[in-house]
């Protein structure tokens, strides 16, 4: 068997802060010192729906991919970015209905035009500071000194779906589904999966045994022949269905990815 290596190896992520060779730093923010921040913030994903200038006209720059909404996550005193071209990261606070961004740091990685206009478009928003304000639960707005208005939709995040932090592992993905025995489903193939274990530093120091997944997990896609090492987020339920399982899968981050050929 040939292995033709296809590799994205994000190591220095695998305990959530570091950066890859070709980034700059994306350490954590430092905390706020004035203000707060509404817990719903942090419950939700904040999806782009809408952005428009002062006239009303939308503003395209920021929609690169009808399928890929730009997109906030709110955490520890910082907001992060994502679907745009780079990741960005920054402090953030709120007092009295204004929002302040500061230290807004990013990944240093080459786009196609109309992400790195997304890019542009969204840092300088949040880099000019301006109005925040929630509209019931799941709808954000972001007004700017310019008088430019986006609109986000809230996405419940998985902790707040299951109802508390998720346990962080690492998978290995056998590049095929197996056939295994599943109550409920005839003729099942399961992923083929086993626990990789690193260090503090990321560094390799262990596997688990193979195991069959009788379950998918939540926004993963497996290709046949492709291996995967996935960073996975793993709930306990607290009161599962009967014939279900007690716990829940969710993707963080692919680590590693290996095309495997014949």
């Amino acid at each position: 068997m040939r292995h033709i290596p296809v590799r994205v190896l994000l190591l220095a992520l695998l305990v959530g802060t570091g950066c890859t060779r070709g980034e700059t730093s994306m350490t954590t923010p430092p905390e706020p010192t004035h203000g707060s921040t509404d817990a719903r913030l942090a419950a939700h994903h904040w999806q782009l729906v809408e952005a428009t200038d002062a006239s009303g006209t939308r503003l395209d720059a920021f929609f690169p991919n009808p399928e890929r909404p730009v997109q906030l996550d709110f955490a520890d005193g910082a907001v992060s970015v994502s679907n745009a071209c780079n990741r960005m990261r920054g402090s953030f606070t709120v007092t009295d209905g204004v929002f302040v961004v500061g230290g807004l740091m990013q990944t240093e990685m080459a786009c196609e035009e109309p992400l790195m206009r997304a890019e542009g478009a969204i840092a300088g928003v949040l880099g000019g500071g301006g109005g925040l304000r929630l509209e019931a639960d799941d709808v954000l707005v972001l007004t700017t000194p310019a008088g430019d208005t986006l609109r986000f939709v809230g996405e419940p995040t998985p902790d707040t779906r299951f109802g508390g932090p998720g346990e962080r592992v690492f998978f290995e993905v056998a590049p095929q589904r197996v056939p295994c025995h599943h109550g409920l489903i005839p003729d099942y193939q399961c992923l083929h999966v086993r626990e990789v274990r690193y260090d503090e530093n990321g560094l390799l120091t262990g596997h688990g045994e193979w195991e069959f997944l009788y379950q998918d997990i939540e926004g993963y896609t497996h290709e046949p022949g492709v291996r995967n090492v996935l960073r996975v987020l793993r709930y306990r339920l607290a009161n599962p269905p009967a014939d279900a399982s007690s716990l829940a899968y969710v993707l963080d981050m692919v680590v590693e990815s290996e095309l495997v050929g014949e």
